[in-house]
């Protein structure tokens, strides 16, 4: 196009009509031109009508990720979706290709721990108080492996939503662990009444009690019992996790008396917020089971406060009220479970022996299912492995940023310790001194190699057959 030419401007069509504009454009002056004629028609768009560009916010942006899923292995175990993200670290889902046994992997890193007051050492103290603890009732740690050189700790563990740590002298660990589909806080959260159906409610305090009277037998004080630290399978089994802030007493203590105390401001008891120096341990765990108890079956709590300081202040004064709706049995457990003085509240032996305790009650339709997971929108906790392990056996096993490094050749050690069986039926058969080379490529290796040893992996409870 040269100056002085007539300019035709393509139709365009109208966002909100398929009308066209006919217009005339032509500036003589600014180009000193002359001789173009009025009827030399240009096909424009008017200036009322260019709204065929619309705003739209970031928010409204969806961006879909076509790409396949790549397959990510550590030691034996196969990568899955994130399942939730924690002040500790991050927690997957992972499949253990030796059992064919569904895990979590809580993954730590150091440089986060040491972000947060005590990070590492509530960590490494969790690690050596769930090596010790079997429990139905319990979080079971099935092994923790670190890399040094990439700072990561994979503990790997049959629950699934619990809180990740890692050892001191690892920048990175891996806990793996036995999974559990969701918390009760979340459960409770997606209720309409944001309270569970009294049936309910009992299903899981029984389990509670069982599982504090573990604890409290092996003289190891939780200090931290809440919804939140409570985990449920899929089976409605309930699990007691996050075990970083407990206290494991001295075999040779007279009592259980404590000095310290990390736990949630809303479920500790007036001897603590109240600043005594020293405080009965078990008591504490039995107040903060009936708090837990008391917001279950009310979906409030019994003490609250604008901010911590009011909060204290008001356990501190130890002034509650139980709703009218609460049956007379329930109401008594729950006033012997808050009892101000330490020294007159109810034992865990006391609580077993309770009427209410002991009640059975029948199962009915109004029940609290889990809720769907923010990402996966998925309520049944389908795998989230399936689709990797279709990428690892099509041969497009590739590294992951997150986890190994492409040109870098890993060297992930499991922590030394005795290995734990995975479900209570199937032992972990794992050498903790193996590295899998089909799983963690050599820098001198090209990337076919990697592929076709991908390709060659198979699962080893398959080949049995």
């Amino acid at each position: 196009m040269t100056i002085g030419e007539n300019l035709i401007i393509a139709p365009m069509v109208m966002a909100d009509n398929d009308k066209f504009t006919d217009f005339l454009e032509h500036d003589a002056n600014a180009y000193d031109l002359h001789g173009l004629e009025v009827g030399d028609q240009l096909q424009f768009i008017n200036d009322d009508d260019l709204n065929f560009i619309h705003r739209v916010e970031s928010d409204q942006i969806l961006y879909h990720d076509q790409g396949r899923k790549r397959a990510k292995m550590v030691e034996k175990y196969l990568m899955g979706d994130l399942l939730g993200e924690g002040s500790y670290g991050k927690v997957k889902e992972v499949l253990d290709t030796e059992t064919l046994c569904r895990r979590a992997v809580k993954i730590l890193k150091k440089k986060r721990l040491r972000r947060i007051p005590n990070g590492e050492t509530n960590v490494k103290r969790e690690i050596q108080l769930l090596k010790r603890l079997h429990h139905r009732n319990i979080v079971k740690l099935i092994e923790v492996l670190y890399n040094e050189e990439k700072q990561k700790i994979y503990p790997f563990v049959s629950y699934l939503l619990s809180r990740i740590y890692c050892l001191a002298y690892s920048l990175y660990r891996y806990m793996i662990m036995e999974y559990c589909a969701d918390e009760l806080q979340s459960m409770l959260e997606s209720a309409p009444e944001k309270k569970f159906p009294i049936w309910q409610s009992h299903l899981y305090f029984v389990q509670l009690i069982d599982g504090l009277e573990y604890l409290h037998s092996n003289s190891v004080i939780h200090k931290d019992i809440k919804p939140g630290n409570l985990l449920v399978t899929l089976d409605q089994v309930l699990k007691i996790t996050d075990l970083g802030v407990a206290e494991a007493l001295d075999m040779f203590s007279k009592d259980d008396t404590c000095k310290t105390s990390q736990g949630s401001p809303a479920f500790q008891p007036p001897e603590i917020a109240n600043g005594l120096e020293t405080f009965q341990g078990f008591k504490v765990d039995i107040w903060s089971a009936g708090v837990t108890l008391y917001n279950m079956t009310t979906g409030l709590y019994p003490f609250e406060g604008e901010n911590v300081y009011r909060l204290f202040e008001n356990i501190g004064k130890g002034e509650y009220t139980i709703p009218d709706t609460v049956d007379k049995m329930l109401s008594s457990l729950l006033t012997e479970m808050l009892q101000y003085q330490a020294s007159k509240r109810i034992t865990i032996a006391e609580i077993k022996q309770h009427d209410w305790y002991r009640k059975k009650f029948p199962r009915t339709c109004d029940i609290v299912p889990f809720p769907c997971h923010p990402e996966l929108d998925d309520q049944l906790r389908c795998m989230t492995v399936l689709p990797y392990i279709e990428d690892l056996h099509l041969g497009m096993y590739s590294d992951d940023e997150e986890y190994e490094e492409s040109e870098d050749k890993l060297d992930l050690q499991p922590v030394q310790h005795t290995p734990v069986e995975g479900n209570g039926t199937q032992v972990n058969s794992h050498k903790t001194n193996e590295i899998v080379e089909e799983t963690i490529p050599n820098s001198k290796q090209k990337k076919h190699k990697t592929k076709s040893s991908a390709r060659r992996f198979k699962f080893s409870a398959c080949s049995q057959s």
